[in-house]
């Protein structure tokens, strides 16, 4: 479909509740797009603080912004992005989340690839995190060549070739052919439904659309850790989110198996297996025992519907942390079972093994078989490295690496390669590399030296995180992520560095990763004491 003879192709729908503070950003950015956007449908739904009267002073300045006021809110955001489909007047629809933003020129790189015939254009989505504006990509295998993205700049005839599109579950950063919506009755989840995105994207990959994918930045999504109120995919601490996450995907499997895409839905099923599955248990360490039995067995209940295909095709490690859950009736052997969904996942020592020598995930639990564990690649061996920190002026990182069933001593390892990595990437990362020793019959060691004045800075905490990479004699490079060898490596002192005391603290995440804080001269309190301040007052709310 062609754009309309003044230029105008697109129907931009944006979704608001109560977000006075960010909606006229957000419009504006889409009126920036130029001509191609026809018209801004802002949809309120229902808002009780001053957004309708800034949509409506929108309106009045700008001819193209069209209010839609809801009288009673919907409780989630698909009804009033549905709402905004139906009013649509133009060729096109884009949405648009109230407190997010589109990049310049997002609507004329996703209009460049819209043929006559292409139903969907995708592009990269950017999660940027804020007040600190750190930039990371959505889904960067998919739409960044420098991640070895290979589908920007094609056309593809649905998704079945390519079921790793998957992982792109948003519904923002794309633009449909609104004939294709109607065609195909693709609409949003009515209600308080939450990840309407997931049920969105099953029924447009579904349907099987000519897919245009472009490696430009189309949309801007902005991530606040510290708002009031948390984003529905930053509110997983509550069983509920779970429970919303795993009936969404529910009803993504069941919409390719209405459509006659039953490899599809295998893949969504191995997708959860590889990508949802994993998120979720590296928080449990996090949640109390009434969540974590909660969890376990709502978890349990939906992998028992899984096609046997789908552990077939996830990765080892997934295969291994599902058939856990699925074996155990209760939260067993969890710091097993999280360490294997760290990134890179890791095997923890002692490396059992069953009657048969087969390894296995633990003792007491053989029928949890590590299948597939000595054929995986050097690069992805589920290796452990255990670090310690001696904090003082000088800090020394002693790092171990146990041996893994066995697989290690072939592989002839030769040196650490140890990466501090600033949280927020506002500085440098800082890199080290030492040999490797053997330390007796099933390990290796080495030490490492950092001064301590090189991790700070003046006027706020810095946080550290602390990998490795094991390299290898023949050049393969085992990546990981430094375990805090013993509960008792977190430790804080007062040191001193050319001249000025820093308090530097060796920090041990709930999932056993080492980290190291740091905070240097009067702001860098400042903001350690404003941190604690915000956390304690989200806890109270």
């Amino acid at each position: 479909m062609q754009p309309a003879r003044n230029g105008a192709a697109v129907s931009v729908v944006v979704i608001v509740h109560n977000d006075a503070d960010h909606i006229t950003t957000a419009v504006e950015s889409a009126l920036a797009q130029g001509t191609a956007v026809g018209e801004v449908l802002v949809v309120n739904d229902a808002s009780t603080d001053g957004t309708r009267r800034q949509v409506d002073a929108l309106a009045a300045r700008h001819p193209r912004v069209r209010p839609l006021h809801r009288t009673v809110n919907s409780g989630g955001c698909g009804t009033p992005r549905n709402d905004g489909i139906a009013a649509a007047a133009h060729p096109y629809v884009m949405f648009l989340d109230s407190d997010d933003v589109y990049p310049t020129g997002a609507v004329d790189a996703l209009l460049a690839a819209a043929t006559e015939d292409t139903d969907v254009v995708a592009g990269q989505c950017v999660r940027r995190e804020l007040p600190e504006g750190r930039d990371t990509m959505w889904a960067p295998a998919l739409y960044d060549p420098a991640a070895g993205a290979t589908l920007p700049g094609t056309v593809l005839d649905g998704i079945g070739a390519h079921p790793a599109f998957l992982l792109d579950t948003l519904s923002v950063n794309k633009l449909y052919r609104r004939d294709f919506l109607t065609e195909h009755a693709v609409a949003f989840p009515d209600g308080a439904f939450h990840y309407e995105d997931f049920v969105y994207t099953a029924k447009v990959y579904a349907a099987a659309p000519r897919l245009a994918v472009v490696a430009a930045p189309v949309y801007i999504w902005h991530v606040r850790r510290d708002a009031a109120e948390l984003s529905i995919s930053l509110r997983r601490a509550t069983i509920a989110n779970w429970e919303h996450r795993v009936e969404a995907h529910r009803q993504v499997v069941q919409e390719f198996r209405e459509a006659g895409q039953d490899a599809l839905a295998v893949a969504a099923q191995t997708k959860f297996l590889d990508y949802d599955l994993p998120m979720y248990v590296r928080e449990l360490p996090q949640r109390n025992a009434g969540y974590r039995t909660d969890w376990w067995q709502a978890t349990r209940a939906h992998l028992a519907t899984f096609d046997a295909q789908a552990y077939e095709q996830a990765e080892a490690p997934s295969r291994w942390l599902a058939r856990a859950l699925l074996a155990w009736q209760t939260p067993a052997e969890l710091t097993r079972v999280v360490a294997l969904a760290a990134q890179p996942p890791r095997l923890l020592p002692p490396t059992p093994t069953n009657s048969d020598g087969t390894p296995v995930l633990a003792t007491e639990q053989p029928e949890v078989i590590l299948d597939g564990l000595r054929e995986l690649p050097a690069e992805k061996l589920p290796v452990t490295v255990n670090g310690t920190l001696g904090v003082g002026s000088t800090l020394t990182f002693t790092v171990t690496v146990p041996e893994l069933h066995g697989l290690l001593a072939p592989l002839k390892p030769q040196r650490l390669l140890l990466r501090l990595a600033e949280q927020r990437d506002a500085r440098p990362a800082l890199e080290l590399e030492q040999p490797l020793r053997r330390s007796g019959d099933d390990a290796w060691q080495t030490r490492f030296s950092v001064r301590a004045g090189d991790l700070a800075d003046r006027t706020r905490l810095t946080a550290w995180r602390v990998r490795a990479e094991v390299v290898c004699a023949d050049g393969a490079r085992i990546p990981a992520e430094v375990r805090a060898a013993t509960p008792g490596t977190a430790r804080r002192s007062v040191v001193l560095a050319a001249g000025r005391p820093l308090l530097v603290q060796a920090h041990v995440t709930p999932r056993q990763a080492l980290m190291v804080r740091v905070v240097g001269g009067v702001q860098g309190g400042l903001d350690v004491v404003g941190r604690r301040l915000k956390r304690l007052a989200r806890k109270a709310k």
